[in-house]
């Protein structure tokens, strides 16, 4: 059994979302600093989670690239510790708000995304190039005619009614049944995951249970990917890939269930400037199963595009 993981890093509030920080943002005022948190390298990155996750699903990650970037991961409006949106506002779009909202304070920052946190990323980078250094996305959930026994649940869940029900009906099962499958389900290999993450999850997850607005967000969040699977014209996500201007990672795992690894030849002819990684042991949640695999390769992404650099050509 590996060591104990390292401890989730310290958040706070920032505009309407809570976010998990391993440095101070540039230009915030001086305060004093929470535990584990260091004054951190002058380049900043900034952190999206997927459907049903959080800003801890990036802890690990954050911690190998500590003294590469100054890290900033938020928890999406209604996930984690942020509140519900006040307009009730779930879409892709509105995590793209969130997010650039984030961005702004930051400033200029490489932003990683993934699944859903991908697909927001891409939004973010296709309308806010000034803010974006370099895009690194993880299994993003970008829209396949193709989609996996996953996806279609997520579809299910989004149906008017149903999802809701849906969303009544999972309360009834323990939250340790729940994340036991949800882990079978994104992780290539679920006994790889510590005791001690687990225990955290199932414990969050049971905090959650408790929100008012828990199974609104669940649904509000299927309902938005759902919708920019189906969107078509210049807004839709692969039209915005091809605008991105940044240079990108994108990271794969063989055995992701959610996200076909197939995805990443469309996505190489679409990216204007990108590098394929497949990882052959990884799932859906390569940062949190290989954290150092996937640091290495943002690492290397980071130092050919930081503020000093010119953008690299692929």
């Amino acid at each position: 059994m590996a060591g104990e993981p390292i401890p989730h890093w310290p958040g706070r509030m920032i505009g309407s979302v809570h976010v998990r920080s391993t440095g101070p943002i540039p230009h915030e005022p001086a305060g004093p600093q929470g535990p584990g948190e260091h004054a951190g390298p002058q380049e900043q990155a900034v952190f999206v989670h997927g459907l049903t996750g959080s800003a801890t699903n990036w802890t690990d990650l954050m911690g190998e690239l500590k003294d590469t970037v100054t890290g900033h991961a938020l928890d999406l409006p209604g996930a984690g510790f942020s509140p519900a949106p006040k307009d009730g506002d779930y879409s892709v779009s509105g995590g793209a708000r969130a997010v650039t909202e984030l961005m702004e304070h930051t400033g200029p920052a490489h932003l990683f995304g993934n699944s859903l946190g991908g697909a927001i990323a891409v939004k973010v980078a296709a309308a806010r190039p000034d803010l974006v250094r370099s895009l690194t996305l993880i299994s993003p959930a970008l829209p396949d005619l193709r989609p996996r026994y996953g996806p279609v649940r997520v579809a299910a869940a989004a149906v008017p009614v149903l999802g809701e029900w849906v969303a009544s009906r999972l309360r009834l099962v323990p939250a340790e049944h729940r994340i036991t499958a949800s882990y079978a389900m994104v992780w290539a290999n679920a006994s790889g995951v510590h005791p001690l993450r687990l225990r955290e999850a199932i414990e969050e997850l049971r905090r959650r249970d408790d929100l008012p607005y828990s199974g609104e967000a669940m649904v509000g969040s299927a309902r938005g990917i759902v919708a920019e699977y189906f969107r078509r014209g210049r807004d839709s996500l692969w039209r915005q890939a091809a605008q991105v201007r940044a240079p990108t990672l994108i990271v794969h795992g063989r055995h992701d269930r959610l996200v076909r690894p197939a995805m990443a030849a469309k996505a190489g002819r679409t990216f204007r400037q990108v590098r394929l990684v497949l990882l052959p042991t990884a799932g859906h949640v390569a940062m949190m199963e290989m954290p150092r695999v996937v640091a290495a390769e943002a690492r290397r992404l980071i130092g050919e595009t930081g503020s000093g650099n010119a953008p690299l050509t692929y």
